[in-house]
């Protein structure tokens, strides 16, 4: 099991996201979509869908609503920390904040035209639970593997979140834009959304940096699933290290980090020069081979 994260006096929101994956003649793309540029959290950037976690996805613990037990889900989490309605509501909260992004729904024997009924409700203003019972949805949270959490520095000058990444093969549909939250929906691959982020057409945040970074090393969809279920997730709380205007984010592994033990592929210390964080060691430093043991936590 997990250690419980340290305690900080700044509160911390629980918040779930979800990476779709679908294959494709060059490898596995995954869903990010474009935040608001009037957004309070990191606007204008490319993000991955998901959200806090709201009271009403604590609830949904039965098998009417989920394809899986609750204790299979708390346990895949490996947090004993915290309770198994908290646990479930993390899958929940995933693919509720994804289906209200991005109009795809992980869910059994739901067409596209049961999937755009369900849309329509949910944005006339009928809350997720609601509209599952009323439609008789059940949700395939078995297909969602735990794949890191991430938590938001205790100095950041913005809110705060203990996020949960979870990985899933995408349904079939299509993925639009909220034009609310999200202006822009897009697939990309992980190493060329990379390039474009390094020559400054897409802005990203250090958490997506190095999720594309991870995934990147893989080839299909069926080997992101594969490392996903054959770990626990990594527990990635970055330590940052301020000089004049300048930050460094260092991750467990790196001599700077309370954490010696390697968490996750990548370089260890991101620094930023002008609006971007790069590796030391420049673009290819985000492909090099790790040393040492990259284990979940």
């Amino acid at each position: 099991m997990h250690p419980t994260p340290a305690s900080t006096e700044t509160a911390l929101r629980a918040a779930s996201t979800l990476i779709l994956l679908r294959d494709s003649a060059q490898g596995p793309q995954v869903l990010m979509l474009k935040r608001h540029g009037l957004s309070e959290v990191l606007a204008g950037a490319f993000v991955f869908p998901g959200g806090k976690l709201d009271a009403p996805d604590s609830e949904l613990t039965d098998t009417a609503h989920l394809d899986e037990s609750a204790q299979a889900l708390h346990a895949r989490l490996g947090e004993n920390d915290i309770d198994t309605a908290t646990a479930v509501g993390l899958y929940v909260a995933a693919l509720r904040e994804t289906f209200e992004e991005s109009g795809l729904l992980l869910a059994e024997d739901l067409a596209e035209a049961r999937a755009q009924e369900a849309l329509a409700r949910l944005a006339s203003g009928m809350g997720f639970n609601n509209l599952l019972a009323e439609m008789g949805l059940r949700l395939r949270v078995g297909a969602l593997a735990p794949w890191s959490r991430w938590i938001t520095p205790p100095d950041s000058p913005n809110k705060r979140f203990d996020t949960r990444f979870f990985v899933a093969r995408a349904p079939e549909g299509l993925a639009r834009h909220d034009e609310r939250e999200t202006t822009e929906a897009r697939w990309v691959q992980p190493r060329p959304a990379l390039q474009s982020y390094w020559q400054g057409e897409l802005s990203l945040a250090p958490p997506q940096i190095m999720t594309l970074a991870h995934l990147a090393r893989h080839g299909s969809v069926d080997s992101v699933l594969k490392e996903a279920r054959g770990r626990l997730p990594a527990l990635i709380q970055p330590h940052v290290i301020r000089a004049g205007e300048g930050r460094t984010m260092c991750y467990p592994g790196d001599e700077l980090h309370p954490v010696r033990e390697r968490a996750m592929p990548g370089p260890l210390r991101l620094f930023t020069r002008g609006q971007r964080f790069e590796p030391e060691h420049g673009f290819e430093a985000f492909f090099a081979e790790p040393t040492g043991v990259v284990r979940g936590r």
